[in-house]
């Protein structure tokens, strides 16, 4: 179906435009705005407040006055609040999918598909609150009393990033409320309005003032730059890029914060010979376009056995050549547009190169004439093992194509980057699922699926990629500290 203006301009209308600290909307110290844009026009949806170090201050004098409090809260009262939260959102379903759509671009169903993921953080998290176990066991030599508890571990700066405003949002907040933690959000400059929308939800779902604040700003450093000086900010979760992270990283050493880092990917998937092709491809389809390819699990290379490399990439290319490029409200579209022009010469930049370096291109391969930032859909076929785009995170509609000799050539050219976050592999043959899959250095592998994230499963990478958990029971944990308390045997 086709928005209509109306109908964008009152959801619009009704996001918060301020900052939220300490349960209030309000304007930033140095009533400064930013504009935010529709990527798919260059048009301004709406101007919010501009926050900078002094608001960054106040957002956690409030999340430190609330922390005490909140710790003590009842795991069950902090789980239905999430609760509350889940139905909340479900309910505006429509309200948060459009709203993505506007700011940053997706195709409207895959907004729902957003919301429905990111909502699911929220449920997880909801039941997770009560179930975040400790221990009581008596030591091996029997004399004394182990007792191991989980406790919040305080203050947290929550970095989200604006390829999945929602989920990202949801996946930090969940567990840190589930944990007993307050936060300050900073989102993305290029796409907060889903951020405070979600905050607003939140507020309605009962969350007490000062465990949510929001700052959001053109600039991160100014926000995240006295954060991590102040000694009462105890955690740092970032999703982002890894130059980001790691200054981030170096920067939180200060107070020896505890720190979760979701990075940079650059996903191989592996076709073998003996692989189901038609699944296959359908698996790279959702692997790579989702969100237009600007994921950070996105398939980054397709790496395919020699002996079935032409039949997949003609399938590929087909697939991908027929996908309708436009605007993510209107009807029929499968691809919206880059997040910012910047963002499509780099795209096109390293498509460029990898033509000079001697890939075909099978369709695509240019920019979309017009306004907004667009890049058509594209398949590169024959690209050398040491091009540049198979080294870099493409963050866009690229499918660059190589091939491998056999499983130990596809290992050593899988994991031959200093990423590690996602893999994908396709193979009849399960033992070689298992034999692949523990040589691969990626903190997730798909097998026969192209699409893993799940709320209910730990999300996280290594290497370049990160460290840390988001998601499943191991999510919560980023957000506890462990305490040991040695008790004297008490029949001594």
């Amino acid at each position: 179906m086709t928005i209509t203006v109306d109908r964008e301009a009152g959801l619009l209308a009704s996001v918060p435009t301020g900052l939220l600290i300490n349960g209030q909307w309000q304007a930033s110290a140095s009533g400064k705005t930013l504009d935010v844009h529709d990527p798919a026009t260059g048009k301004v949806l709406a101007s919010i407040a501009d926050g900078g170090s002094e608001d960054a201050l106040a957002a956690l004098d409030a999340a430190s006055a609330a922390q005490a409090g909140w710790a003590r809260t009842a795991p069950r009262v902090r789980g239905e609040i999430l609760r509350k939260a889940f139905e909340l959102v479900t309910e505006r379903a429509e309200d948060f999918a459009l709203l993505m759509t506007l700011e940053m671009g997706k195709p409207l169903g895959e907004a729902r598909g957003e919301v429905a993921y990111g909502a699911e953080f929220l449920r997880w998290y909801s039941e997770e609150a009560v179930r975040d176990y400790g221990r009581y066991v008596t030591t091996p030599e029997g004399k004394n009393k182990i007792l191991v508890q989980h406790k919040p571990v305080g203050p947290c700066l929550l970095i989200t990033p604006w390829n999945f405003p929602l989920a990202m949002a949801t996946r930090k907040v969940g567990p840190a409320v589930a944990a007993g933690c307050t936060m300050v959000l900073k989102p993305a400059k290029l796409t907060p309005l889903t951020a405070q929308l979600f905050a607003q939800v939140m507020q309605e779902a009962g969350l007490p003032d000062g465990v949510l604040n929001v700052v959001s700003g053109s600039s991160a450093a100014a926000i995240s730059g006295p954060l991590l000086k102040d000694s009462r900010l105890r955690k740092i979760s970032f999703t982002g890029s890894t130059a980001v992270g790691k200054q981030l990283m170096a920067d939180a050493t200060h107070n020896v914060l505890r720190t979760s880092m979701e990075l940079g990917g650059n996903a191989p998937f592996i076709v073998f010979g003996d692989a189901d092709l038609e699944a296959a491809v359908d698996g790279a389809m959702a692997a790579k376009m989702r969100n237009m390819g600007e994921a950070c699990t996105a398939a980054n290379r397709f790496l395919v056995h020699e002996s079935v490399a032409g039949e997949f990439t003609a399938k590929l290319a087909e697939r991908i050549g027929a996908l309708t490029v436009g605007r993510g409200t209107e009807a029929g579209t499968d691809v919206g547009p880059m997040i910012e022009q910047k963002a499509r010469e780099g795209i096109h930049a390293l498509v460029t190169a990898a033509v000079a370096d001697g890939a075909t291109v099978l369709t695509g391969g240019d920019v979309v004439a017009g306004d907004g930032y667009f890049y058509q859909p594209t398949v590169l076929g024959n690209v050398p093992n040491d091009a540049a785009i198979l080294g870099q995170e493409i963050f866009g509609p690229v499918a660059p194509v190589t091939t491998f000799k056999d499983e130990a050539d596809a290992i050593r050219i899988a994991n031959s980057t200093e990423y590690g976050l996602a893999a994908y592999v396709y193979t009849r043959d399960f033992s070689r699922l298992l034999r692949v899959s523990e040589q691969l250095e990626f903190g997730m592998v798909g097998f026969n699926a192209g699409v893993i994230s799940n709320a209910a499963a730990p999300f996280g990478g290594v290497k370049h990629s990160g460290l840390g958990r988001e998601g499943g029971s191991e999510g919560i944990a980023e957000y506890t500290t462990t305490q040991y308390i040695g008790i004297a045997d008490p029949y001594a």
